[in-house]
């Protein structure tokens, strides 16, 4: 599967309807967003059972701030609708394969059973 670009107005239907969403915030300008784009298109063909998403931080302002961003490329995963990584800076092949494995295996009861406990 090829990397599909996400809007403000297209992320909350794309995170209901896809159950692995990796989100790639990135602009046109950064160098080290330009490295990581062909690892990352890679990845989306390796693994058809992912949705692989940008975020131009440039046309999307408004997304970005909402989303913390503060460093690009800064790569967010999300599983059933839960963040459950964000890392700043480009990954290389075998990190980016490494979050994608670690998201796939997730123990999502154990990740909802955790997020309902009270913050101490």
């Amino acid at each position: 599967m090829a990397t599909i670009d996400i809007t403000e107005k297209t992320l909350a239907e794309t995170l209901e309807t896809h159950d692995i969403v990796l989100v790639d915030f990135w602009a046109g300008w950064c160098g080290p967003c330009r490295m990581f784009a062909p690892t990352y298109e890679a990845a989306s063909a390796k693994h058809p059972d992912v949705t692989f998403a940008k975020v131009d931080t440039e046309a999307e302002q408004a997304l970005a701030v909402a989303a913390g961003i503060t460093s690009i490329p800064t790569l967010m995963a999300f599983r059933d609708k839960t963040l459950v990584f964000s890392q700043p800076g480009a990954l290389n092949a075998a990190g980016l394969e490494q979050v994608i494995e670690g998201v796939k295996n997730l123990d999502m009861a154990s990740v909802r059973a955790q997020a309902a406990q009270p913050q101490g």
